[in-house]
């Protein structure tokens, strides 16, 4: 990424970004990530990353007894802070006493309006819980202050059942009792994790899709499949891309377009429902360009006037 990107994207009057999956083997993945993907959402103020969690109608999800009905996640990630922050350094380098810290920042700034966005976003949503991912038995300071400020905020919020969760329990309970979660508000690190697991109980990291917002519009906010580029797939025409489409669903859904993300989604859904095209990640032979193809196709027929 030229090193004049975010100025190029900021002066161009950009409402949004559309980014294809990032990753080359031949270069160290913290090159890429703090290279392109990190210096984005950070510089662009992207505190909000929106992961939707649903198995679709037609996917049969490695959870035996688990249903459509039963997975309906949605998980809000603080996307600026934490884990991810980039405080640190290394020391010693090549001698026994090499040594590595790496320090985790949480703002109350930071904490607050992550954890506010996800009590209006259930309460705009009809949601009735929100739950927050912690690990303040271990983590005493940052953790525990997460605690404090998620105690504030959802005291502001009678009508959403807060409720939080260490994350170890809390990714078991992903396995065993989806159902039960709602809404999901993590840190970075612990977002990133159960969003993973996530995609898994899905049925496929190919139908995951993501949004890093800037709620406020003070910049473009950008969207983008969860998954990496899978080297081992590069060139075979067989990927998955219903997680970049339902991504441009959510980037539709951001710029006001919501009927026109409604009507992109559905066709995913409706194509994903029929079971007669799907990629390898669904059990299937379809490639890529044909699964597009069949997407492209519903989203053509002509919609019946009501």
């Amino acid at each position: 990424m030229p090193s004049d990107a975010l100025k190029v994207l900021e002066a161009g009057g950009f409402n949004a970004i559309l980014l294809g999956p990032v990753g080359d083997p031949r270069v160290a993945d913290h090159i890429t990530l703090w290279g392109m993907l990190l210096p984005i959402r950070q510089g662009f103020d992207q505190y909000i990353n929106l992961r939707p969690i649903r198995l679709l109608q037609g996917v049969t999800g490695p959870l035996a007894m688990k249903g459509p009905e039963d997975i309906d996640i949605v998980c809000i990630r603080e996307n600026c802070e934490g884990e991810y922050c980039g405080v640190g350094g290394r020391v010693y380098q090549g001698t026994p006493q090499e040594s590595a810290v790496q320090t985790a920042v949480f703002t109350y700034r930071g904490t607050e309006r992550v954890m506010r966005y996800a009590f209006e976003y259930a309460r705009r949503h009809g949601r009735k819980k929100v739950t927050s991912a912690t690990k303040s038995n271990a983590i005493n300071y940052s953790m525990v202050f997460w605690d404090d400020v998620f105690r504030e905020v959802s005291a502001r919020y009678p009508d959403v059942q807060p409720e939080q969760q260490l994350i170890d329990s809390l990714c078991a309970r992903f396995v065993t009792a989806p159902e039960s979660l709602d809404v999901v508000v993590a840190s970075n690190l612990f977002g990133d994790l159960v969003t993973d697991l996530g995609a898994a109980i899905a049925g496929s990291m190919g139908l995951a899709p993501s949004a890093n917002l800037n709620p406020e519009g003070h910049y473009p906010s950008l969207f983008q499949a969860i998954h990496g580029s899978a080297p081992g797939l590069a060139g075979k025409g067989i990927a998955d891309p219903v997680a970049t489409i339902w991504s441009v669903a959510m980037m539709l859904d951001h710029l006001d377009e919501t009927e026109l993300g409604t009507v992109v989604l559905g066709a995913v859904e409706s194509v994903i429902a029929a079971r007669k095209v799907r990629t390898s990640d669904l059990g299937g032979s379809a490639t890529t360009r044909q699964m597009g193809q069949a997407i492209i196709a519903t989203l053509r027929k002509p919609v019946p006037i009501r």
